[in-house]
């Protein structure tokens, strides 16, 4: 490379490190844009054994994700940032209040993916310009695998949990990346640190990990609670507890969080009406209430449905017989995913001989299928 080829691009990536301290991302790293074919295997294998439940987008782009240069070509390098958001309350603390809903702490404010978006649009455009260089952004909305390239490139070694975990800033952080045609000197990939540590694999209510460095999406509370679309099978109901969206249970145990850096990002900072809704207003949520509470977050991408039924799982595991009003309202509801967990939830609330009288009289009316079975379980 000509030395002024070298000098141009050390003063691009020099300004681009300060310009995103200034974005409030603290660590960038940088590494080559190919993976080796390990990481290729490993997404193989992930797929292969089913782990991925209904996620067909991974099987559809497997090729493509196997490797960045895969899916673009002319790509030579990338770029990684973290996006803290460690949350100022204990995640753990709010499982406790049963009449309440617990959404994931990433999801408490504003969409990461626009937030993070937003500021790596302004980064790579820097860079662009100043390195001469071709470039394509992405936060968890393409098919790029982040957090491989994310760990060769030296920010952080995948946990036992399969997420990212890092000396400097714990495993609160999303991860956005810039690929560019700009050959870059490339960032030594971090070791292992977990050790014998098995807190995130005991912490997990559903047994989402087969083995360390494995995850099961299908028995996963997060995926069950959003990437999911049908329904939720009984056998997780109970640990679901009163999770609503998502589940931080293995990120909030992880030791390495005694180093975790604080969120900066205003936009990702807890709302105070999302840190312990109410169960009993939720449930009221007609669509349009449902997309007003959430706009700008990423609860809204679930639909009010889905988060219905999240939320009646998490009633009938309240123990809070207040809450049946709430349900019975439900048992008509429009949407036969969240007529069934009424039905459900209302089980679970109910006194043995309320709830056979109102199944009896449900039972006399048209139900659909699933409806029916979860009256009659």
């Amino acid at each position: 490379m000509p030395s002024s080829t070298s000098d141009r691009l050390s003063r691009a990536l020099a300004q681009l490190r300060e310009a995103g301290r200034r974005e409030g991302l603290p660590l960038m790293r940088l590494t080559g844009a190919r993976l080796p074919p390990e990481a290729g295997q490993r997404l193989s294998d992930f797929v292969a054994s089913g782990f991925a439940g209904d996620m067909t987008w991974m099987a559809e782009t497997e090729a493509r994700r196997a490797s960045p240069d895969a899916m673009w070509p002319e790509a030579k390098s990338a770029i990684v940032f973290a996006q803290p958001y460690t949350p100022d309350i204990d995640p753990l603390e709010r499982l406790g209040q049963s009449a309440t809903g617990v959404i994931s702490v990433h999801a408490l404010n504003r969409d990461y993916h626009d937030v993070f978006k937003g500021k790596l649009k302004r980064l790579a455009g820097l860079f662009a310009k100043a390195a001469h260089a071709d470039v394509k952004i992405f936060v968890d909305t393409a098919p790029l695998m982040e957090k491989p390239v994310a760990a060769q490139a030296g920010l952080g070694w995948q946990g036992r949990h399969t997420n990212l975990v890092s000396r400097e800033a714990g495993n609160w952080f999303f991860i956005g990346t810039i690929l560019t045609d700009a050959v870059l000197p490339a960032d030594r990939p971090e070791a292992d640190h977990c050790g014998s540590c098995r807190a995130c694999l005991d912490a997990c209510p559903t047994r989402a990990f087969p083995a360390p460095y494995q995850l099961d999406a299908r028995r996963c509370i997060s995926y069950l609670t959003i990437e999911h679309k049908g329904h939720i099978a009984p056998e997780f109901r109970q640990a679901m507890g009163n999770r609503i969206y998502g589940c931080d249970d293995c990120l909030a145990v992880c030791p390495w969080n005694k180093f975790a850096l604080a969120a900066s990002e205003m936009k990702l900072k807890a709302r105070e009406d999302l840190v312990a809704p109410a169960l009993a207003m939720l449930l009221g949520l007609d669509d349009a209430h449902f997309r007003t509470l959430f706009s700008g977050s990423p609860v809204k991408r679930i639909g009010r449905d889905r988060f219905l039924r999240n939320c009646l799982i998490a009633a009938g595991n309240s123990g809070d017989a207040s809450l049946l009003a709430a349900i019975r309202a439900l048992l008509s509801d429009p949407a036969p995913i969240v007529r069934a967990m009424a039905a459900w939830a209302h089980g679970r609330l109910a006194s043995a001989l309320e709830h056979e009288k109102m199944r009896e009289t449900m039972m006399t009316s048209e139900l659909d299928a699933d409806v029916r079975q979860e009256w009659l379980a």
